[in-house]
């Protein structure tokens, strides 16, 4: 079988291994598409993310979906949850699973991921998936709840103006949602002008490149001289935080979706304080599979349009490389043709 193990900064090893065998309460996955995420590209560029490091090689990848290669359940379609939490804490019965003290979670540097042809997983984390929905579909079915459970977090109400600094995959998923949930204004940034035009197509209703913070003041008069009501950093770095912080208006809450390549998040204090803002950081997601889903059945959220490449299990490190170099949206690879 092959899988794609990570071996340290910019070190991806194509290799054989023997085909997993599932456990107590386990099933056998053929993997159909996995998604490559930014913070896969912080693990395959930085050999690490946030305050964990590499300590081994390990497999990346958690953004995925396959079919369940036998028992009971054989020839049935799933997303893989990327999340195994114990379901025995405090945080779990407290219906926050993704605080789990004890949890497990895919290609996280110390739980392989699935960036293989064959998985042994979790039942209680492979979710059915609608037929109508591709493999890719249901792999993208992660990162939109990601974007979901960030704007539960951001309590956006009809009518309200919202801000998405950094529109990769996770931010158009964000202009999605926010569209949705009522916001009659979107503003957004980011440093690549692709990605601007995706965010338009999203439902932006105004966007601008990051020029140094002079961006701000144009997006301000889009919103009519108020700000935003929400706004979303979803770029992980410093200056696209001070853009969210400088556009909020008084009162407002500003939800922190990005990861910082540096394990550390900065802003100016005087702004978020005289406007007496809410800063709220997102973790993950909590068990929101069931509604994403229904979302992309309703034509709600438009999973495929954020996905850009596609890449055979043979041609990964091809993919990684694309995926670096950021010149698309979202890359996938095929483990299993």
């Amino acid at each position: 079988m092959k899988v794609l193990r990570l071996i340290g900064p910019g070190g991806l090893s194509l290799v054989d291994e023997a085909l997993p065998v599932p456990g107590p309460g386990e099933e056998l996955v053929r993997v159909k598409a996995v998604g490559i995420c930014g913070s896969d590209l912080h693990w395959y560029s930085e050999s690490g993310i946030g305050d964990v490091r590499l300590a081994q090689p390990v497999l990346l990848g958690h953004e995925a979906a396959g079919v369940i290669e036998s028992g009971p359940r054989a020839g049935l379609r799933v997303a893989i949850d990327p999340a195994m939490p114990c379901e025995k804490c405090e945080q779990c019965q407290a219906g926050h699973a993704h605080f789990c003290t004890a949890l497990h979670f895919a290609g996280d540097g110390v739980t392989d991921g699935v960036f293989r042809e064959l998985v042994a997983w979790p039942s209680s984390s492979l979710v059915p998936v609608p037929d109508a929905l591709t493999y890719t579909d249901a792999a993208m079915l992660e990162p939109l709840g990601v974007g979901l459970h960030a704007i539960r977090l951001g309590g956006i109400r009809p009518g309200d103006r919202v801000g998405v600094f950094g529109c990769g995959p996770i931010g158009i998923f964000l202009i999605q949602l926010a569209r949705i949930s009522g916001a009659t204004t979107i503003v957004a940034t980011d440093v690549l002008p692709y990605r601007l035009a995706a965010a338009s197509a999203a439902g932006a209703t105004a966007t601008a490149l990051v020029a140094a913070g002079s961006e701000r003041a144009e997006l301000r008069a889009a919103t009519d001289g108020h700000g935003v009501d929400v706004a979303f950093e979803a770029a992980g770095v410093d200056d696209s935080v001070d853009t969210a912080v400088s556009l909020a208006a008084p009162g407002g809450t500003v939800v922190i979706v990005g990861i910082s390549s540096s394990d550390r998040t900065t802003f100016t204090a005087s702004p978020a304080r005289r406007k007496g803002l809410t800063i709220k950081v997102s973790r993950r997601m909590n068990r929101v599979y069931p509604e994403v889903i229904r979302l992309v059945e309703a034509g709600l959220a438009d999973v495929r349009s954020v996905v850009t490449a596609s890449y055979p299990m043979d041609e990964v490190k091809t993919a990684f490389a694309t995926a670096a170099a950021r010149t698309g949206e979202k890359v996938v690879v095929r483990p299993s043709e």
